[in-house]
């Protein structure tokens, strides 16, 4: 079987902002909705195995289909799941293939759902959306509950004690459980559970010793566990409340077989709203079913309890609690427990997992600790750039961050994995587009008029030798580098900590000031030997800011710096050409050091030559400019640039918005893509050596007019060059697909024989999205694309 020519190599995601969005499958695998798409994560890999692509909104709601009991999955990726979105549709899948099946019916987005396999193996689904109604299908719509103008928050399901009949537990925003069995082709409420006293939002059952265990936690920071259990004849006619004394008993009956519910206990631990809970799941262990009599539960208090009953009195008690300390984040949306029960996972509110394992070492047998677990932008990421040994690769999203990924290979794995090994900036404006200015160096743009210049701290240079394997002497000197940073109270710029100073100290500050009163988040250097978890990320990871740019009137939009480092473009949104000018400046001094007006609307994106002696610019207005550097002189020996050539209405091919540009690795062409769907190549570009002054040869399209049905949103050279003429370009869609051409500059570019097709995504590869950016690793050929996710892939050069 030939090698696939488009391999995925890493996924960079995190859950969706919401809760019941996190499901543990008996199999091993964590599936979760990230953007508009289902991730299923494998732990002990590390690495997300399959995309699952079907949703055209958010995805609100996943869960595994589940036998009561407790059979295990032939393979731990096989099994059905089924999701809920926001574009009200309830999808059920085939794990392992991908296949779906999609149950229209409501007109709300989907908010909670829940499944479980019946006798003849029939999957029986149950659905809460904002349209006020809990639906039951088997495939199709069976039953429909309305709730008028109340909201259910989850929903679970169970078989009643032995037999067949399903039970419904619904918890909503009037303060109640509500039970419904199907029975007779009917389902009818049996009975409504009153005790909490704010929202329920969270049910879970648990089939344990014969009877079920109902678990429900609420706003008023209170879990109830309610136990339902068949009554037997004694039991009905049996009348010794003088010697017993008995929990009240609400009686329903179902066939002729009546049923009892009563209060278990009230768990009281948690500070703030429990968002869920979740039972431990039931194993075989000598061919009998074991379900460890042990709740989970996730508060918005940022920990998630253990609770189980003592052996000797029976009462219900906490036996662990874990959490995260610091950071400016909420508690947790939700939590969920391995298979065997070693591990756990909790989704916070901005989108992160934490994953804690049980130690196993018999000295310290019992201790949770933090484990490594993926990460990724909660929003909209914007721009990515490799560093210039494409040894990591940095990302700025929506989300108001700047993430860095290097790969990391565990001594017993038999590859790497990449990782987030730090959080360099965490800002207050949506972050827009960033470049590389050295290998530890970089600048930022944000919804803001300024740009920030970063440099990376000794503590990260130190950790990112021991997480990749480096060499420390192969790294820069990070002798005078400070020991980290901390961002002060309502502040946005990192200020550096230097060893042995705290941040007063090091910083100037503490002269009588009213924030003197408050103590600030000091940073604590880390000694890393595999990447951190989140709430070292959060306070820890942080790089010193080391210089601000003004310059710009309007929020930056696109960046670029070019191969020798010296030079960084910026350019902002701009309605009037006064302010669509493209600002030139020095990585040395920081100055600024040109303005290169042209464009009348926003540079949507630059780029420089590898060569380092054009710069490229696309522009919202439909048309792109070519600016050529200017030999150095004695009077001026600091970069300047001059306008070589550029597009006008009456030239422009381009009908519609450039989105992309990028050059080919020899600098004789470069390539621009537009939302008219059209990608194209110009040139030849040769850059003249001598002083005396030239007429500027004319750049024109070299290639026929590549038409690839969709919005070309980003589009990339490989910086590999091809024996015969030829060169490979990635193309990101806005429909999220990326396609590989490769471009022949000896054919006919007339009909079209110039452009040759290599490869594409599949739907389990593609964004659900549009593509931003397109980013190959320097030297080896890797590209990297992202919207909510960054997704690196393996190219087979080979198979092109």
């Amino acid at each position: 079987m030939a090698a696939p020519v488009i391999e995925t190599c890493h996924v960079a995601c995190c859950a969706n902002r919401t809760p019941n969005v996190v499901s543990w499958g008996r199999g091993g695998i964590i599936a979760f909705g990230t953007c508009n798409s289902v991730a299923l994560y494998d732990p002990q890999e590390r690495r997300v195995g399959a995309i699952l692509s079907g949703h055209t909104a958010r995805v609100n709601a996943v869960r595994w289909v589940y036998r009561q009991d407790g059979g295990k999955c032939q393979s731990p990726s096989s099994g059905h799941l089924v999701s809920g979105g926001s574009d009200n549709r309830l999808i059920l899948w085939e794990a392992q293939n991908g296949k779906s099946v999609e149950c229209k019916g409501h007109t709300g987005p989907i908010c909670a759902v829940d499944a479980i396999y019946m006798e003849d193996s029939n999957i029986l689904v149950a659905s809460a959306a904002s349209d006020s109604t809990v639906r039951l299908w088997l495939f199709e719509c069976l039953h429909t509950l309305s709730f008028g103008s109340g909201f259910m928050m989850d929903v679970s399901l169970a078989l009643l004690p032995g037999s067949s009949v399903p039970i419904l537990a619904c918890g909503g925003d009037d303060s109640r459980v509500h039970l419904y069995v199907r029975s007779n082709g009917q389902l009818q409420k049996v009975m409504s559970l009153q005790g909490h006293e704010d929202w329920v939002r969270g049910v879970e059952w648990a089939f344990i010793g014969g009877e079920l265990l109902l678990a429900s936690c609420s706003q008023d920071c209170l879990i109830r566990v309610w136990r339902l259990c068949a009554k037997s004849g004694t039991d009905a006619h049996t009348e010794d409340g003088h010697t017993i004394i008995k929990m009240k008993q609400d009686v329903f009956e179902v066939k002729e077989r009546e049923f009892a519910v009563s209060l278990e206990t009230v768990l009281a631990g948690h500070e703030n709203w429990v968002y869920g809970v979740h039972w431990h799941p039931p194993f075989y262990e000598g061919g009998e079913l074991q379900q460890p009599l042990s709740l989970l539960s996730a508060s918005m208090d940022k920990t998630m309890i253990l609770w189980a009953p003592e052996e000797g009195s029976g009462v219900w008690v906490e036996q662990v609690r874990v959490g995260e300390v610091g950071g400016n984040t909420l508690g947790f949306y939700g939590c969920q427990m391995s298979p065997d029960g070693s591990m756990a996972v909790a989704h916070a509110f901005h989108g992160a997992l934490h994953l804690w394992c049980k130690d196993q070492d018999k000295e310290v047998r019992g201790e949770w600790r933090p484990g490594v677990v993926i990460s990724g932008h909660f929003n909209a990421v914007q721009d990515l750039s490799w560093d210039p040994e494409g040894e990591f690769i940095l990302s700025v999203g929506s989300d108001q961050t700047t993430r860095l990924f290097t790969p990391w290979r565990k001594q017993d794995a038999p590859q790497a994995t990449w990782h987030e090994i730090s959080r360099p900036q965490i800002h207050g404006y949506d972050m827009q587009c960033l470049t590389m200015v050295g290998r530890f160096q970089f600048v930022s743009g944000a919804d803001e008029k300024v740009l920030r210049v970063f440099q990376a701290p000794r503590n990260f240079v130190d950790n990112f030798a021991n997480i990749s394997g480096t060499s420390r002497e192969k790294l820069l000197d990070s002798a005078n580098l400070p020991e980290g940073a901390s961002t002060p109270a309502l502040g946005l710029s990192n200020k550096a900590v230097f060893q042995g100073k705290t941040l007063f100290q090091c910083s100037g500050w503490g002269q009588g000031f009213i924030s003197d009163q408050y103590q600030e988040s000091y940073f604590q250097p880390l000694n890393l030997t595999e990447p951190p978890p989140e709430d070292h990320l959060l306070q820890n990871t942080l790089w010193p800011e080391v210089q601000k740019l003004y310059g710009h009137g309007f929020e930056m939009f696109c960046l670029a710096s070019d191969s020798s480092r010296t030079v960084v473009a910026s350019a902002c949104k701009a309605s009037k050409a006064e302010h669509a000018a493209v600002l030139l400046w020095s990585t040395a001094t920081w100055r600024q050091l040109q303005t290169l007006p042209c464009h009348t609307l926003t540079v949507t994106q630059m780029a420089f030559s590898p060569d380092a002696k054009f710069l490229l610019a696309v522009s919202r207005d439909r048309t792109w400019s070519l600016w050529r550097r200017n030999l150095p002189t004695p009077e001026r020996p600091e970069p300047q640039f001059s306008l070589h050539t550029h597009t006008g209405k009456e030239t422009a091919i381009h009908s519609r918005i450039i989105w992309s540009c990028d050059w080919s690795p020899d600098s004789k062409y470069f390539v621009t893509s537009s939302r008219d769907k059209k990608v194209i190549i110009w040139g030849p570009c040769r850059q003249d050596d001598s002083r005396e002054p030239v007429l500027p040869p004319e750049i024109k399209p070299c290639s026929s007019i590549l038409d690839v049905g969709d919005s070309a949103t980003a589009v990339a050279f490989c910086p590999v060059l091809y024996s015969n003429n030829s060169y490979l370009l990635a193309v990101g869609l806005e429909c999220g697909r990326i396609l590989l051409y490769k471009w022949s500059t000896g054919e006919e570019p007339v009909r079209g024989h110039d452009w040759s097709s290599c490869g594409e995504t599949d739907s389990s590869q593609s964004h659900a999205l549009a593509v931003k950016r397109l980013r190959w690793r320097p030297r080896d050929g890797q590209t990297g694309g992202e919207n909510h996710s960054v997704k690196i892939f393996n190219i087979n050069k080979w198979a092109v």
